[in-house]
């Protein structure tokens, strides 16, 4: 009987979750077909802004880049929509001020994605342009700079680097379902800045200085990460502390200090 409980339950969290992808997939096919509308005076803007002349180099590059533009649109119309989903998908399995503090996360992540975007392109990538310009200088070439080419290679950089602007949230996130705490990132602090460095030459020029401009920034939101992680960790203790004081009589000076030592 236990087993067929078990899997009536399952079979309504996969319900659950295809209603939610569901309802997450017609936001963002909504959001693309109106982004795709727009798409034209939001690549004006960006051509405007960067005063560089293009040049198509394919009958479809025109497109792409439309394309492309409707997908990042959707992307950032959607996302807050896929969080309150995620939210409401694995709320029933947390206590209710685990619920309630999931909850909140919704507005702060979704705002550091925004950041996240506007530090790729104010920062990151205007660095990384000037040093490919330069670059090409030396070499006594002409630039041409195809459309699609510099928007594709534009996204490949924004992107990534706005969803490791998450990383506060999921580790803030994690620590909650006490899936990770600051005694464990400080463990995997060597293995967790080895990643970083890996990311940041990745998504920026091959020289020394623009790998440490980007990686620093990565290494402050670890470090804020690990931040969060043990602020909500020692309040997880005081939590416990005062649950073990109310079922089983422990000392709430003791509590405390255990608390304090971790």
């Amino acid at each position: 009987m236990s087993t067929q409980n078990q899997e009536m339950r399952l079979v309504e969290h996969l319900g659950e979750l295809r209603r939610r992808l569901i309802w997450v997939a017609i936001i963002f096919i909504v959001a693309f077909i109106g982004g795709f509308a727009y798409a034209e005076p939001v690549v004006r803007y960006f051509k405007k802004d960067a005063g560089i002349q293009w040049h198509v180099f394919g009958i479809a590059d025109g497109l792409r880049v439309y394309m492309q533009f409707s997908f990042v649109i959707a992307l950032i119309i959607t996302l807050p929509f896929i969080l309150y989903h995620l939210w409401r998908f694995i709320s029933p399995g947390l206590r209710p001020h685990e619920r309630k503090a999931a909850g909140i996360f919704i507005a702060p992540a979704f705002l550091l994605f925004l950041t996240g975007l506007a530090v790729g392109y104010y920062l990151v990538f205007p660095m990384i342009i000037t040093f490919m310009i330069k670059f090409s200088k030396t070499l006594g070439v002409v630039e041409t700079f195809g459309l699609a080419q510099y928007f594709g290679f534009m996204f490949n950089i924004v992107i990534p680097l706005a969803l490791l602007f998450e990383l506060p949230i999921v580790v803030m996130f994690l620590t909650r379902l006490r899936i990770l705490n600051p005694m464990r990132m400080k463990k995997m602090r060597g293995y967790s800045y080895l990643a970083l460095v890996i990311v940041a030459s990745l998504i920026s020029p091959p020289d020394f200085v623009s790998h440490l401009s980007v990686f620093l920034p990565l290494v402050i939101l670890y470090e804020i990460s690990v931040l969060i992680s043990r602020f909500i960790y020692r309040k997880q203790l005081r939590e416990d502390a005062a649950w073990e004081q109310e079922f089983y009589g422990e000392k709430e000076e003791d509590a405390v200090l255990h608390v304090d030592r971790e």
